[in-house]
């Protein structure tokens, strides 16, 4: 338990952080959730809007220290992958 006034302010302060980051976290996926079903659906013009939308926010993540900036490079690698193979 906090005790002295620095540390009970550190634990709003992560308090803040958490739900912030949760978030953040939620809307990127939603927005990964987007892709994957335009990708399901085999819609390629619906896939490839949705990942264009889903770039920006992924790197936001990255740059506010929600994701590793090789987790975002490679998710989206594979999803960029996945609906150029749409195509063909």
């Amino acid at each position: 338990m906090a005790n002295t006034a620095q540390s009970k302010k550190r634990a709003r302060q992560n308090e803040t952080r958490y739900a912030v980051n949760k978030a953040r976290r939620s809307r990127i996926r939603t927005y990964l959730r987007k892709v994957e079903e335009a990708i399901a659906s085999g819609d390629k013009d619906a896939a490839q809007a949705a990942l264009r939308a889903a770039q920006p926010e992924l790197m936001r993540g990255v740059t506010k220290g929600v994701f590793h900036k090789n987790t975002a490079a490679r998710k989206m690698s594979r999803l960029s992958s996945r609906v150029r193979a749409l195509g063909a």
